[in-house]
């Protein structure tokens, strides 16, 4: 007859520990808790390191940017210095040209008037006595009005007097006709058709003449007649367009 009980079942025996896991998770906790606490001290101390690079770089670029700031400031008052004493400059070489331009004007004109009393005091041969030296004539500021200037000379002798009358003509066209007009009828500056001189060395006449409508200016003819023991008579005519080309 078989046996038919069944084996006997095995049983462990655990001790009870109350409290065991407990103590084994708090372990766990702390450990965990430090860990962190000693990531976190690293972090702080690296990033205070970083920190104080980056404090000390923000303090090296301010001190750059204030030397910059300082470059700036000094060669932006070099540049208004320098434009000012190129403005200067300009004004004084502005002021020189202007000078050297009115000195050889004077020079020029000083020349002239010593080639003028050198033609009166020691004249050629061929010309002495009583002259027509010049004619100048200036557009006035009403149309058709000019400006004259004639110049009469005594050349060679000038120990005395010389005296008469001079007569002074412009002539032109008018509807294609010729026409001779004496100075009287153009000027309100002269009365006779003569007029007056008396004079050692140069005598100038001096006035306005306006010019008439429809009429064009071709030639001035000046004549001068001295009178007395030194009787004389000088003509020169001067083309228009001579006389107004400035």
């Amino acid at each position: 007859m078989s046996d038919s009980r069944k084996p006997a079942e095995e049983y462990v025996v655990v001790r009870h520990r109350p409290g065991h896991r407990i103590r084994r998770t708090a372990i766990l906790l702390i450990f965990t808790l430090v860990a962190a606490i000693a990531g976190y001290a690293g972090g702080l101390a690296q990033s205070g390191f970083r920190l104080s690079n980056v404090a000390a770089s923000n303090d090296t670029l301010q001190e750059e940017l204030d030397t910059l700031r300082s470059d700036f400031r000094e060669t932006r008052q070099k540049l208004v210095n320098l434009e000012r004493g190129k403005v200067i400059d300009q004004q004084a070489l502005g002021s020189a040209r202007k000078t050297i331009a009115e000195l050889e004007n004077r020079i020029a004109s000083l020349k002239s008037d010593l080639t003028f009393y050198k033609n009166i005091m020691a004249p050629s041969e061929t010309s002495k006595g009583l002259q027509v030296d010049s004619l100048a004539l200036a557009r006035d500021y009403e149309p058709g009005s000019w400006d004259f200037k004639l110049v009469l000379t005594q050349v060679g002798n000038n120990k005395s007097y010389i005296s008469g009358v001079v007569a002074v003509n412009v002539i032109g066209l008018r509807d294609e006709q010729k026409e001779v007009i004496a100075l009287r009828d153009l000027s309100k500056d002269i009365e006779d058709l003569g007029v007056k001189f008396r004079f050692r060395f140069f005598q100038n006449v001096e006035g306005t003449l306006v010019l008439p409508d429809n009429f064009q200016p071709l030639e001035v003819q000046v004549v001068a007649q001295a009178d007395g023991r030194k009787s004389s008579q000088a003509e020169r005519t001067f083309d228009w367009d001579d006389l107004t080309e400035k």
